[in-house]
């Protein structure tokens, strides 16, 4: 039988998460490199490297090998991590303070857009998908565009 284990802290993640990045910058590959042999988004394996999800175990093992990672590396990248990746406080990274500031802009308008549209509930950010694609802007140079695709769960009385 193959047990679910987690972590109650993260330094062995934040660990692993800067052994995968030198490995990843030695062997000069893309996230969407390392991330095509597992069948997994380039989202989620990211977010799994940086600490964020456990991988399935074959995902792992194909991640390790690409990084040339040791056993251990594939057990733990198995493991359900300690999440959240920003310590408290406003973030100082300028790409992940953007993040913060399009919340703190658009976080009241997105809450009564979603409640309005769906009531009241939240979007799993669990049962959910991240996309980032690069488009040509038609004003000259170029545009991200994100989609955040969560399913809704609704609250319910009780």
């Amino acid at each position: 039988m193959n047990h679910l284990h987690s972590h109650a802290d993260q330094n062995a993640r934040q660990q692993l998460t800067v052994a995968a990045i030198e490995a990843k910058t030695r062997r000069d590959l893309s996230w969407k490199e390392i991330a095509e042999p597992t069948g997994l988004s380039v989202a989620f394996v990211t977010a799994a490297l940086l600490g964020q999800h456990p991988l399935p175990a074959d995902a792992a093992r194909t991640v390790a090998g690409l990084l040339g990672l040791d056993d251990d590396a594939v057990l733990l990248l198995q493991t359900v991590p300690m999440r959240g990746s920003i310590a408290g406080g406003i973030p100082t990274d300028p790409t992940i303070y953007r993040f913060y500031e399009m919340l703190q802009v658009y976080g009241t308008t997105l809450k009564a857009l979603v409640h309005e549209e769906f009531g009241d509930g939240i979007i799993s950010a669990i049962n959910f998908k991240l996309d980032v694609k690069k488009v040509a802007d038609p004003e000259g140079g170029e545009r991200a565009v994100i989609t955040l695709d969560g399913k809704y769960l609704p609250t319910k009385p009780f």
